[in-house]
């Protein structure tokens, strides 16, 4: 981890999730997330105690596990709040949620690990208690009630509202709950004029166009690949397996949840745009293109 300045208030802590500062006063600082366990949570303390500074709350963007998982040792540690925005409030509380909502059920033991489920810590409402120098804006898509940051030098901290091409070459697919809510923020993020711009998982940058471009492309292009798989009828596990195989990904238990819950939302997306129906055959489920009449 390392800590960078990025403004008179603002730093970030360079992480696999980047942290976000800012300094409320010259003793208090408030943390934007706080990466992906416990170990992350002591290391970000460990930063904070040599600047000598306290942290006085935190703010989560949202709920998923690699952005909460240090809040409960830096709460019990430092007594700090943490505030978080509407259902991403209650992931944040009951973690047991983001395993069970993924799966669609009791969550099995193998998708109860560090990777999907946080430890719950004590969280209060963002709203009306957000401090003076900060500004949240929702960035939904990515998950339910997703926000980001916005700070009194013109920083925005985007959580996972963009990924990286690196993450895209590698990996293609990735998590989404509302296909067009994301497609709805990659536009809004297109009006923005920030000084700098600090994705979770991307470098800090002055310019976010290609990158909402190479996002966009992305979904567009997965799209149109699950859309054609439903040419002659198709159920969810022969489409999940057709993009798996497509990108040459692997599955496991992790995976299968993560990229399982995204397909069924590029699934539902593609059914509300009309483009594909359901029907029940043989006691399936199938998903067909819709064909357009002449």
């Amino acid at each position: 981890m390392e800590l960078v300045k990025i403004g008179e208030k603002t730093y970030y802590i360079k992480n696999n999730t980047n942290i976000g500062i800012y300094k409320i006063d010259e003793e208090n600082v408030y943390l934007i997330d706080t990466g992906n366990d416990k170990e992350a949570g002591k290391k970000i303390l460990k930063i904070i105690n040599e600047q000598g500074w306290q942290v006085k709350g935190i703010i989560n963007t949202h709920s998923n596990a690699d952005h909460i998982g240090g809040n409960k040792v830096i709460q019990d540690r430092t007594n700090c709040d943490i505030l978080a925005y509407n259902i991403e409030k209650s992931f944040t509380e009951n973690p047991i949620l983001e395993p069970s909502f993924l799966y669609g059920g009791y969550p099995f033991k193998g998708i109860q690990n560090k990777f999907l489920m946080a430890k719950s810590s004590n969280v209060i409402s963002l709203q009306n208690n957000i401090p003076d120098g900060l500004e949240y804006f929702s960035l939904k898509g990515h998950f339910f009630d997703m926000i980001g940051i916005k700070t009194s030098d013109d920083v925005y901290f985007l959580a996972d509202s963009l990924f990286s091409e690196e993450t895209i070459t590698k990996y293609h697919v990735f998590f989404l709950y509302d296909v067009k809510e994301f497609i709805n923020t990659l536009d809004f993020l297109s009006t923005l004029n920030g000084k700098l711009y600090v994705p979770s998982h991307c470098e800090v940058t002055a310019d976010i166009s290609s990158l909402i471009d190479l996002n966009k492309r992305k979904v567009q292009e997965i799209i149109y690949k699950i859309y054609g798989r439903c040419e002659t009828g198709a159920t969810f596990e022969e489409i999940l397996k057709y993009i798996f195989d497509e990108y040459k990904l692997v599955m496991n238990s992790n995976q299968y949840v993560l990229i399982g819950s995204t397909i069924k939302s590029y699934l539902s997306y593609l059914c509300d745009e009309n483009m594909i129906s359901y029907e029940f055959e043989d006691n399936k489920m199938l998903w067909k293109k819709i064909q357009k009449g002449v």
